[in-house]
């Protein structure tokens, strides 16, 4: 069985590349980036380095037009700031709608245009790496269970029933995604998180403060941190 990985090279994404790549084989296994606009390439470059550590076949995709009439704080025209602070606190001043740097349901999207290429390319599944802290809150409503199994459901219907989705961190938090990566032995040190395209990750950033989090509760230290 051949199986599509969305991987924005993120620690999320790439535990769910080396997930598959561990079940199924590198020859089975494709990798889909998409660049949707976002004010840096940090991340896609991220995604190719680590499709290439994974020897999979990995196609990129454009897709920045559709969110041209976002006002994300991600997105390059956007003139809005990324908030520097935890989600929490910015889902207490937006009183549970979803924080500023929500892509208007950018998984929404993606999933769509992986399942069209994924049938194409003769796969049956497609992974990706939503978990519960990004859904938490409302912050990121197309990270939730629910948007999983509806978008499941759409996708497994519309495919004729030959493709579904699979998110295998859906009900898990960040530290249980790193915990598993550990013991698959990924290349945290090829991922990037950081909304901002620095040379080294902000920090302060809702993404970054997460992923330092998760790291610690595991006991080691962020490899990009070193």
């Amino acid at each position: 069985m051949k199986v599509m990985v969305l991987s924005s090279g993120g620690v999320d994404s790439t535990t769910a590349l080396a997930l598959a790549v561990d079940k199924y084989g590198k020859d089975n296994v494709i990798a889909l980036s998409i660049f949707y606009g976002q004010k840096h390439d940090r991340e896609i470059k991220a995604a190719e380095n680590t499709a290439k550590y994974y020897n999979t076949e990995h196609i990129k995709m454009d897709l920045s037009s559709i969110f041209d009439y976002s006002d994300c704080s991600l997105l390059s025209h956007s003139d809005r700031s990324i908030p520097k602070e935890s989600y929490a606190k910015q889902i207490e001043k937006t009183g549970g709608v979803p924080v500023s740097t929500y892509v208007p349901f950018r998984n929404g999207l993606f999933l769509s245009a992986a399942a069209s290429i994924a049938l194409s390319k003769n796969c049956s599944e497609i992974y990706y790496g939503a978990h519960a802290d990004d859904s938490a809150g409302n912050a990121y409503p197309d990270c939730s269970p629910v948007f999983n199994d509806a978008m499941n459901r759409a996708i497994y219907e519309g495919s004729g029933r030959q493709l579904c989705i699979k998110a295998p961190f859906v009900n898990m938090n960040k530290a249980d995604v790193v915990r598993i990566g550990i013991e698959l032995g990924v290349p945290y040190d090829l991922t990037w998180s950081c909304y901002e395209g620095g040379e080294k990750p902000c920090g302060e950033c809702g993404t970054c403060i997460d992923r330092r989090a998760a790291f610690e509760a595991n006991g080691i230290k962020d490899p990009l941190e070193e």
